[in-house]
C-alpha cells in the first residue's frame, strides 16, 4: 500500500472531532473550525460517518445530515473549493459525549479502511466520474428526512456516500465502485419489494 499523508486518515478526521468535542456541547462551526480551510470532500465523508454510527438515531439527526451532505456535494459538484454552511446550521449543537461515542464505535471500521486504500482505478475519482459521483452524494440523502421515522435506514444511505467520499477523497476507485454496487444493489432490491 502506498504511504499517505496522516491528515488523509480518517483516524486523523474522528481525532478532529474528539478534539473539538471536549465541552459538554459540541457546534457544528466548532468541527468544521478543527479543521481549517480544508478541501470539501473530507467533511463530506465526515458527516456521512457520524450518521453511520449509532448517533443517526437522535431525531432530527438525518436531516440535519442530509442538508449539510446535499449542500456540500453540490459545492463540490460546482468546484467550490472550502466549505460553506449557512449561520443556522453551523451554530446547531450537540451533546459531546454523544459525538465522542461515535467517534469511538467508528474507530475500528476506520482502522481497517486507512490500513486498506491506495491509488487505484483513479479514473472513477476524477473528471465526469467525479462530477457523477458528487452528483449521486447529493441525490441519495434526499430521502433520509422522510426515513427517520425507520430507526438506522439512512445509515444505509449514509454508508453508500461515505464510500463514494472515501474513494474521492483518497483517490482509490475501488471504494467509489463499492458505492455503485450499493446503489445498483438497493434499486434493485428496491424495485422487486415493491413489484
Amino acid at each position: 500500500m502506498q504511504s499517505t499523508s496522516t491528515d488523509q486518515t480518517l483516524n486523523y478526521l474522528l481525532d478532529g472531532v474528539d478534539h473539538a468535542a471536549q465541552k459538554d456541547r459540541v457546534k457544528i462551526s466548532d468541527i468544521l473550525s478543527e479543521f481549517g480551510n480544508r478541501a470539501i470532500t473530507p467533511f463530506i465523508l465526515l458527516v456521512a460517518l457520524l450518521l453511520v454510527s449509532p448517533i443517526s438515531g437522535i431525531p432530527g439527526t438525518p436531516t440535519v445530515a442530509a442538508i449539510i451532505i446535499v449542500l456540500l456535494s453540490a459545492q463540490a459538484l460546482f468546484g467550490q473549493d472550502k466549505p460553506w454552511l449557512p449561520a443556522w446550521l453551523m451554530r446547531l449543537e450537540i451533546d459531546s459525549d454523544r459525538v465522542r461515542k461515535a467517534t469511538s464505535w467508528m474507530r475500528r471500521p476506520c482502522d481497517f479502511l486507512d490500513r486498506h486504500h491506495r491509488e487505484r482505478l483513479t479514473f472513477l475519482t476524477v473528471g465526469p466520474m467525479r462530477w457523477v459521483t458528487l452528483l449521486t452524494c447529493v441525490i441519495i440523502p434526499l430521502g433520509w428526512p422522510f426515513l427517520e421515522v425507520l430507526p438506522f435506514v439512512s445509515s444505509l444511505g449514509a454508508g453508500t456516500v461515505s464510500l463514494f467520499a472515501f474513494g474521492l477523497f483518497t483517490r482509490d476507485g475501488i471504494y467509489v465502485l463499492g458505492g455503485y454496487v450499493v446503489v445498483c444493489i438497493t434499486v434493485v432490491t428496491t424495485v422487486l419489494v415493491l413489484t
